[in-house]
């Protein structure tokens, strides 16, 4: 089961409520709270979508730039000798750390999305 749900470049989780029989979620990676609910996956996905739209018609009437989610940089913390380790192997092979981590993290993913199928 896939917990997530996208629309126009904006991701939604999916969850449910067995006290209350509907599902829900919100936008995830952006600050403003963008939240949707529905008694089955239809209601759910026309919410996402309503929620997602409504909030592109106030930034736009506010004439705000609407955030966007996930942009490609974030912050890490890893322990000081793992980080002089990192940035001693790469000026060695002479990479930035930032090419090395996004090639391990794609390297990463592709091999967990491949041992899950």
């Amino acid at each position: 089961m896939n917990n997530t749900i996208e629309y126009k470049g904006y991701v939604g989780s999916v969850e449910f409520s067995p006290e209350d029989s509907v599902f829900f979620g919100k936008v995830q990676g952006i600050r403003a709270l963008i939240s949707y609910e529905g008694t089955n996956a239809s209601e759910l996905l026309a919410d996402f979508h309503g929620a997602v739209d409504d909030y592109l018609s106030l930034c736009e009437q506010e004439g705000k730039e609407p955030e966007k989610a996930y942009k490609g940089s974030f912050n890490i913390r890893i322990s000081p000798n793992l980080h002089k380790k990192l940035a001693i192997y790469t000026m060695e092979h002479g990479m930035s750390l930032n090419s090395f981590i996004e090639r391990s993290i794609e390297h990463s993913i592709e091999r967990e999305l491949v041992s899950a199928n």
